[in-house]
């Protein structure tokens, strides 16, 4: 299927969706009220990329990416994260939640020209972490 380009040979579409889950964690060796135990309601936001579209004019079903972020977020969810393996030796911040989601993601969405581009994990709605490909 065509899709309408402003400029071929240098497009890029990205899309992007937003789920949330809730997890307790505290943070080691960083000093005041985040080492001790405490919870956040999550707000991940994902987006993904591709230079071109599918047969279907998309660069991802908004479906498929909302179920496989699905996923990943309930592996997350009304854990403390602190036991989950990934964090064993490493502080669950927001910084590496949204490297762990982005990687859990990549392994299920990255196809052809189709990549995930960046995570995003709010832990308030004033505090935001990004990891961006590189």
């Amino acid at each position: 299927m065509r899709f309408f380009s402003l400029d071929a040979g240098f497009d890029m579409f990205e899309v992007k969706i937003r789920a949330d889950f809730s997890a307790a964690h505290n943070l080691r060796e960083v000093g005041g009220k985040c080492e001790s135990l405490h919870g956040h309601n999550f707000v991940v936001e994902v987006a993904v990329q591709s230079e071109s579209l599918d047969e279907g004019g998309m660069v991802i079903d908004f479906r498929l990416l909302k179920s496989k972020t699905r996923e990943v977020l309930d592996s997350l969810d009304h854990k403390y994260l602190n036991e989950l393996s990934f964090f064993q030796n490493i502080n669950p911040s927001s910084e590496n939640l949204a490297v762990y989601i982005f990687g859990e993601l990549a392994k299920r969405i990255d196809q052809g020209a189709r990549r995930v581009s960046w995570v995003s994990v709010w832990e308030s709605e004033t505090s935001r972490a990004i990891y961006r490909r590189p």
